[in-house]
């Protein structure tokens, strides 16, 4: 039986409650006693925390590492961050279940490759696919693949959808008949486990197809809850359009109405808008945010603290697309470098995608704001870099579309552009911090490797929002992303520091810890036997990461631990 004994650290339960001086002892994976005169017995390894705060794991909330961990299980960056749990199956997109027919289980491949830009390449071949439901795939994963943090994974809405329906999924609304087999599989996966259903109500895909959620009928939805009103402690996880179409005051009113009496617990990513341009819809369900919760109706805001970093790639990409600019998607699209390069020399593709960034790009865009495109990343250093797009094309007298093509040119289609963060409301963002009807920390890790890191982005919590600011509390800042998570997800046994807990345990020193730059990883396997990039980050680092007992960060360094267990939920 393992133990270790954490010495002379400043304890923050998770709770929301004030920090305290105390040692912890862990016995065999489990939190076994906490006091200041809790001694350390023959045997244990010690931990010296003088000076620093030891706090519950942090728990992400919205992750893609479904794939991802099959070829990546270190999950870099994080157990460097302090993250012990990730919740997997986000937005509708899952691994699992698939359908008998190759063709459908290719299309579900490709769907999550495009919306989540992960090459389709490492899903066939790191993927052993022997599975068809989700608890084969609960099976396959738990007996193959090993991490350095918990995990708990959404069954998705469009998966279910595409086994039942093939592609006629992405064309019309699903029979009776079909509709009732879709309930079959959203019950099997939540009595197998599964932490819920996602789903997705924003998403267009590269030939501006709304997602096969987006077809679902009324009809189809109240059959789903029927089915996950059955399951406490399973909860429903749904992302709206606040970026393109800026429907989702219209979708959080019909996920309301549909819920109905159902006990059911969900969490919306878009219901609380946080970036300046996004104040039109902050109007409009700012006042459905306030009404939900006066009504105590369990229907919370999932959010971000961080804007998103749009890293913008013509290597795999789908910022074009949902920017509503089709025809440098086009480029994207090309599958040799050879082929990219002959596009963006192509006088008539120029012209069509000039007009496409004057008439057709949604003005928030970044292409509709080239001052905030920053020419940094270079690939062969020919450059010019740290300047902007707006300023490239003035000093050579071009339109910006083309300016970017000919810098692209010049520096290589493995060069990126990168956008200034969209401004956001940080006072809203603090008062989401402290709401208790809400669900923070999504940072989207594991998807967008070439666009962003997300991984690492939840210790912003603590060193911009508390020790920079100083707008919220040590105690506030572990809060929103511990006790406050897994109490709604479910994930009864670990998110405080408590006797009898999980012992997923982060020790950091707050003058240490850093939101590190993005950097690039050539790590990723691709389409021709190689690998291609990724953005990350070198760790914070915290001082040590503790999952289920044992440590999988420690001296700045990931361990190779990997005692990471499958999670599922519970009512209480």
């Amino acid at each position: 039986m393992s133990s270790t004994f954490i010495q002379g650290g400043t304890v923050v339960d998770g709770t929301g409650a004030p920090a305290y001086t105390a040692n912890v002892r862990i016995e065999d994976g489990v939190i076994a006693a906490i006091g200041v005169d809790v001694s350390a017995q023959a045997g244990d390894e010690v931990i010296d925390a003088a000076g620093c705060y030891v706090a519950p794991g942090f728990i992400e909330t919205h992750t893609h590492f479904d794939a991802n961990m099959w070829w990546q299980p270190d999950l870099d960056p994080l157990p460097g961050y302090g993250v012990t749990t990730t919740i997997l199956g986000n937005c509708g997109f899952t691994a699992a279940p698939v359908s008998d027919d190759e063709a459908v289980r290719l299309e579900m491949v490709n769907i999550f490759s495009f919306f989540e830009d992960i090459p389709v390449a490492p899903f066939l071949d790191h993927l052993p696919w022997d599975w068809r439901t989700w608890p084969e795939y609960k099976e396959s994963m738990t007996s193959k693949v090993k991490v350095p943090a918990n995990y708990a994974a959404f069954v998705g809405h469009l998966a279910i959808r595409l086994v039942v329906m093939g592609l006629e999924a992405w064309e019309r609304a699903a029979t009776p008949e079909e509709i009732q087999k879709m309930c079959a599989m959203l019950d099997e996966a939540l009595a197998a486990g599964a932490l819920g259903m996602s789903s997705n109500l924003l998403d267009h895909d590269g030939q501006d197809r709304p997602v096969p959620t987006m077809l679902a009928t009324d009809e189809e939805w109240e059959a789903l809850f029927d089915v996950l009103a059955k399951y406490p402690g399973a909860t429903l996880q749904v992302i709206v359009d606040t970026f393109m179409r800026k429907t989702a005051a219209e979708s959080v009113e019909r996920i309301d109405r549909l819920i109905g009496d159902r006990r059911i617990r969900a969490q919306v990513a878009g219901m609380a808008p946080t970036l300046t341009f996004q104040k039109d819809i902050e109007e409009k369900v700012g006042p459905l945010r306030r009404r939900l919760a006066a009504e105590k109706r369990d229907i919370r805001a999932g959010f971000a603290h961080v804007p998103p970093t749009s890293v913008i790639s013509i290597k795999k990409s789908l910022i074009f697309a949902q920017s509503n600019d089709y025809v440098w998607h086009e480029v994207v699209l090309a599958e040799t470098e050879e082929e990219k390069l002959r596009i963006l020399q192509d006088e008539d593709w120029r012209a069509r995608a000039r007009v496409s960034w004057d008439e057709k790009v949604w003005r928030h865009s970044p292409f509709a704001n080239p001052q905030s495109l920053l020419l940094i990343n270079s690939e062969n250093g020919v450059g010019p870099v740290d300047i902007s797009l707006e300023q490239y094309a003035n000093d050579r007298g071009l339109h910006p579309s083309d300016a970017m093509a000919d810098w692209l040119i010049l520096n290589s289609v493995h060069s990126t552009v990168h956008m200034a963060p969209f401004p956001q409301d940080e006072e809203m963002v603090v008062e989401l911090i402290k709401d208790p009807w809400s669900v923070p920390n999504i940072s989207d890790a594991g998807a967008h490797g070439q666009m962003l890191c997300g991984g690492g982005e939840n210790i912003r919590l603590l060193t911009y929002y508390c020790r920079e600011k100083g707008w919220i509390t040590v105690e506030e800042a572990v809060h929103a992303q511990t006790g406050k998570l897994a109490d709604f997800f479910g994930l009864h046994d670990l998110g405080k520091l408590q006797v009898g807990k999980r012992a997923d345990i982060t020790v950091f020193n707050m003058d240490e810890i850093e939101r590190r730059p993005m950097k690039k990883a050539f790590d990723v396997p691709d389409e021709n036997g190689g690998t291609t990039w990724r953005f990350t980050r070198d760790p914070a680092p915290v001082r040590v990461t503790m999952v289920n007992g044992e440590v999988t960060f420690a001296g700045g360094v990931a361990t190779g631990a990997a005692p990471g267990q499958m999670l599922a939920p519970s009512a209480a």
